[in-house]
C-alpha cells in the first residue's frame, strides 16, 4: 500500500502468490498434528466452527493442556480449546459454547464406538419391550 494520505487503492497486483496450497502435515507428522487434524468441532455455531476449522487447517490451533473453567457453572469442565462454556451448560441453555450466543448449534455425528454402544442399548431396549398382539392386524 502507498504511504500517501488517503490513497487506499492498490495500483498493482499482489507480488508474491502461492503456487500450492498450504498443508499442515507436510513436514510435521507428529502425533499431536494427527490428533489436531482428526478433531471434530461440535456444539458451536456455524461461524465459530469455521473459525476453529481455519485454525486447524493453517496450523494455528493450540489444544488445551488442562481443562478450563466454564463461565456458567464455574467448574473446570471445558475440555475443548477456544470454548468458554462446557457442553452440559451449552446444551441446557441452547447456546454456542464458544461465543455464548443463541444461534443454531451444530452437533456432530457420534463416532463408531459411540454408535455401536447406542445400537446395543437400542437392541436391549427393544428386546425388553413386551411382545403383544399387533393392534393394527385384522382378524378375519
Amino acid at each position: 500500500m502507498s504511504s500517501q494520505k488517503g490513497n487506499m487503492s492498490r495500483s498493482r497486483p499482489q507480488k508474491y502468490k502461492n503456487k500450492t496450497a498450504f498443508k499442515n502435515n507436510l513436514h510435521d507428522t507428529s502425533g499431536r498434528t494427527k490428533f489436531i487434524n482428526s478433531l471434530q468441532v461440535s456444539n458451536v455455531c456455524v461461524r465459530c466452527r469455521d473459525i476453529i476449522e481455519w485454525k486447524i487447517k493453517y496450523k494455528k490451533y493450540k489444544p488445551l493442556t488442562q481443562p478450563r473453567k466454564c463461565v456458567k457453572c464455574d467448574q473446570k469442565t471445558v475440555k475443548q480449546a477456544y470454548h468458554v462454556m462446557c457442553v452440559e451448560c451449552g446444551n441446557r441453555l441452547g447456546v454456542c459454547t464458544k461465543c455464548c450466543q443463541s444461534k443454531e448449534v451444530i452437533k456432530t455425528a457420534p463416532n463408531e464406538q459411540e454408535q455401536v454402544k447406542m445400537d446395543n442399548e437400542m437392541k436391549a431396549l427393544l428386546e425388553s419391550l413386551p411382545k403383544g398382539k399387533d393392534e393394527h392386524s385384522l382378524d378375519i
